[in-house]
């Protein structure tokens, strides 16, 4: 049976991806995306007034791809908001046919639309289209493939260009002579330098129907601004006539920024502790446009070579802007890590030096700029800058003779941030600084809570009948185990790198631990030698001959260092080997010391002092119950028992509520700038935070002994009175629950993929242990129908995705816990947090139909 399924299920990639033309308008239907839909408020959002927009004719319906239901997280309207949707969710790639016939269709209405290479590789990877938003405002868009339909005719809203001349000679280092002509792509010779005349206003340039910026190819590496008057493009024009002309007034607009050696406008540099040095000493510096489009347009620059002290390394830096926006978004990458690199501006004399708030929570984007009589078009013309970077990715703010300086954090040689300028004399111009600061305000708020989209391909949905199989939920959950083995689960041994925190691999719970033991579960029921082989590949890397852990610091006594813990309980096991013997004693004795509350709580971790989460109870308890039950006998064993449930006894007394949900965190102590100051606790209920609650409660009762009955009698009243309360919040609609669970529909809310990954694992795991009564069956399978429905991403060369994961959320060091702080961080596709429990609750999915059948 599950040979058959596996195969139809590769029948079906294999048909949708060779006809999307023929049947499947005719076969997309999905219950879950036409009762969301339903349900929307009729768009009552204008189109772009620069953009004309055509009748959708009937034929595309049986071309359609993807629907889309894209949702304002922001309480003010959106103008030409970019949505971006990969090809490879459509089960496209740029070479297919279909991905130039691709159209997006909202209300009937044509919008325009772009192929776009959004991570400057030069290839084609996703389709962008802007619509507008009221606030809080959610659209429905669906996707086609037809080549009958007539595409929207749409003004020309960015552009991006390097021009280079042709016909003359060097003399020198200047170029004599010649024309000038636009290419894709060049490498200036050895010979070239500032004021050459050989690359028109000698740079690439980039520009919006707002703004244009330069970039200097040479030694100087300046980023300039050239202000505008109009809203067509103009840098097709710009020093055509000789190299003064964007120096003076024009109908057009001007030069209006005077960078010296300074950043600039967004540039960047080397801080050496005084002064910013710029990226001057190259070996090569190329310059390739990647996009040029009417919505959408970008360049790289290559720098071979840069010289940094003693050390060289490569830089590729890609820009790119779109339709109706001033700012232009840097991705920078190196091929080394590079501390102390730094961006910012230049520093004019009589300018006011404007900061964003630093203490805004999670992963949220903030500000520096920069306001006052710094253009050069007139003495009293007001221009404002600024750069717009992650909160957490600064070190300090600081400033050199020419420039104001920010000064990064290394992440592994990547940095993601965005520049702008604002000059008064837009059409609409910005005119005080009141206003530019609102403006900011605006637009770190729009970039940190970013539209909610939820996504349903054709080919997804044709991958999706008949799910409650026991075949079927196997399969989902081997097919995500396979795609992520093969993307990135084996990159995460020691020594090698962590994708999503940016740095290198660590012995951590997610992966290490949560992902790895998944692995190790679904070989139980479905047995394959590389999920054997990733346990030692990847959790048993870091443990030394000797047993010890590489990068275990035990002086941070933090509770999620101990889950991995249970992968080593299994080798050791498996393997007999001492090492893994000794790294588990090590653990275990390491709890014994572990800071505690006045109750016996362990606290999250040192920097978390006097703090209970629920996500630490999932974290240590279970290894400790595991460890006592294997290795442990006699009153020492029923002490370790005692004490793990104590921990469920401290979590339902202190952070249960009336309303049966569970807060995320308690502070005994107080203190804690999140934790009320009469109760000490945090103030939202998170659904994955009871997820980790909710896996640790079944997790246990597997090594529980009968003959504790008094301990696993509170574990079963708990489990029994958690599942009463829990499936209170299940969306009735979808089956799934919220991102803060008692809060459905609310501004910038979603359904969020982790927390129902682990509900389900814990309801189905729970029904097949006999913990939980029959009647819990239907809210186990309609939360795992909604897990599999809302939540995967069937991809053309057979791997799937899960969608809409939380990337990570917690208390502390500038997260204050508030709802506003858990709609600020990311939100991801294939995290291990919610890999490991969507292969777990496949595995009890396919245990509970397998009972059944």
């Amino acid at each position: 049976m599950q040979d058959d399924f596996n195969q139809r299920f590769e029948r079906v990639i294999t048909l949708i991806s060779m006809r999307h033309d023929k049947t499947l308008g005719a076969i997309f239907s999905i219950s879950l995306m036409v009762a969301a839909l339903a349900g929307c408020s009729p768009d009552q959002s204008k189109q772009a007034t620069n953009t004309e927009t055509t009748s959708t004719p009937s034929a595309a319906v049986n071309h359609q791809l993807a629907q889309l239901e894209v949702s304002n997280a922001n309480a003010f309207a959106l103008d030409r908001e970019p949505v971006f949707i990969p090809l490879y969710d459509l089960g496209l790639d740029a070479n297919n046919p279909k991905a130039q016939q691709l159209a997006i269709k909202s209300d009937e209405q044509i919008l325009p639309s772009q192929l776009v290479d959004t991570d400057g590789d030069e290839t084609l990877d996703a389709l962008l289209f802007n619509a507008d938003f009221a606030s809080a405002q959610t659209r429905r868009f669906t996707v086609s493939a037809d080549p009958s339909i007539s595409k929207p005719v749409v003004k020309k809203q960015t552009q991006a260009e390097i021009s280079i001349k042709e016909g003359g000679e060097w003399q020198g280092k200047e170029y004599v002579g010649g024309t000038f002509k636009n290419v894709d792509r060049v490498t200036p010779p050895p010979q070239y330098t500032d004021h050459s005349y050989w690359i028109r206003y000698e740079g690439p340039g980039i520009e919006s129907d707002k703004v244009g910026y330069r970039i200097y190819l040479d030694w100087r590496n300046g980023f300039d601004i050239f202000g505008k008057k109009v809203h067509e493009m103009v840098l097709q024009n710009v020093g055509q006539d000789g190299y003064d002309s964007y120096h003076h007034n024009a109908d057009w607009g001007v030069d209006v920024l005077k960078v010296g050696k300074s950043l600039g406008m967004g540039g960047f540099g080397f801080w050496n502790g005084k002064s910013v040095e710029l990226v001057s000493q190259v070996d090569t510096r190329d310059a390739i446009i990647t996009n040029n489009g009417d919505l959408y347009s970008g360049f790289i620059i290559n720098y071979k070579g840069w010289q940094i002290n003693d050390t060289k390394l490569d830089l590729k830096a890609h820009f790119t802007m779109t339709a109706g926006s001033r700012l232009v978004k840097v991705d920078l990458n190196a091929s080394k890590e590079i501390p102390n690199f730094a961006i910012g501006m230049v520093k004019h004399p009589g300018t006011t030096l404007l900061q964003g708030n630093t203490e805004k929570s999670g992963y949220a984007w903030t500000y520096v700029g920069s306001w006052g009589k710094q253009s050069l078009s007139g003495p009293d013309d007001h221009l404002g800058m600024a750069i717009i970077f992650r909160r957490g990715d600064r070190q300090e703010q600081t400033e050199d003779e020419s420039s104001y300086v920010s000064v990064m954090n290394d992440n592994g040689g990547n940095l993601e941030y965005y520049f702008l300028a604002a000059w008064e004399h837009e059409l609409d111009g910005i005119k005080t600084e009141a206003d530019f600061k609102a403006y900011l305000e605006r637009e770190v708020d729009r970039l940190t809570k970013a539209p909610r989209i939820r996504f349903e391909s054709t080919l997804s949905a044709e991958a999706k009948q008949n799910l409650l199989t026991p075949e079927s939920a196997l399969s989902w959950a081997k097919k995500l185990a396979d795609s992520e083995l093969d993307r990135k689960t084996l990159k995460y041994h020691y020594g090698g790198w962590d994708e999503y925190r940016r740095r290198p691999a660590k012995f951590e719970y997610d992966v290490a631990g949560l992902q790895i033991q998944a692995l190790q579960d679904l070989n139980g029921v479905s047995p394959d030698q590389r999920y054997v082989d990733a346990a030692e590949i990847v959790t048993g890397s870091f443990v030394t001959e000797e047993g010890n852990i590489h990068t275990f610091p035990p002086e941070l006594f933090s509770i999620d260092l101990t889950n991995p813990g249970r992968v080593l309980i299994l080798l050791e096991q498996r393997t007999g080997k001492e090492k893994y013997r000794k790294a588990v004693d090590y653990l275990r004795n390491h709890l014994k010391i572990h800071p505690r509350t006045s109750e016996g709580a362990f606290w999250h971790r040192a920097t978390y002092p006097n703090q209970l989460w629920l996500d630490g109870v999932y974290m240590g308890i279970p290894f400790l119950i595991q460890y006592a039950s294997i290795y442990e006998t006699g009153a020492v064993q029923h002490a370790s028992f005692k004490e793990g449930i104590h921990e469920f006894d401290i979590t339902r007394n202190r952070l249960r509520a009336d309303n049966g949900l569970y807060i995320h965190a308690w502070d005994e102590s107080k203190e804690a700038f999140w934790a009320d100051k009469e109760t000490g606790l945090a103030s939202q209920y998170w659904s994955r935070g009871m997820g980790w609650l909710a896996m640790a409660m079944v997790d246990v009762l597997d090594y529980l002994p009968e003959s504790e009955t008094d301990l696993r009698k509170t574990m079963l009243d708990m489990v029994n009175e958690f599942a009463a309360d829990i499936i209170r919040y299940q969306d009735p609609e979808t089956g799934t629950w919220w991102q803060i669970t008692d809060k459905p529909g609310e501004l910038a809310n979603y359904r969020e993929s982790t927390g129902t990954a682990m509900f389900t694992y814990f309801l189905a795991k729970a029904l097949n242990n006999g913990y939980l009564p029959a009647e819990y069956k239907e809210p186990a399978l309609k939360a795992y129908q909604g897990l599999i429905k809302e939540f995967v991403t069937v991809h053309a060369d057979g791997k799937i995705s899960m969608t809409n994961q939380c990337l990570v959320a917690g208390l502390g060091f500038g997260r204050d816990g508030s709802y506003d702080y858990y709609m600020t961080e990311r939100i991801v596709s294939n995290d291990p947090k919610g890999n490991g429990p969507f292969i777990m609750a496949g595995i009890e999915i396919y245990k509970l139909l397998k009972q059944a059948q």
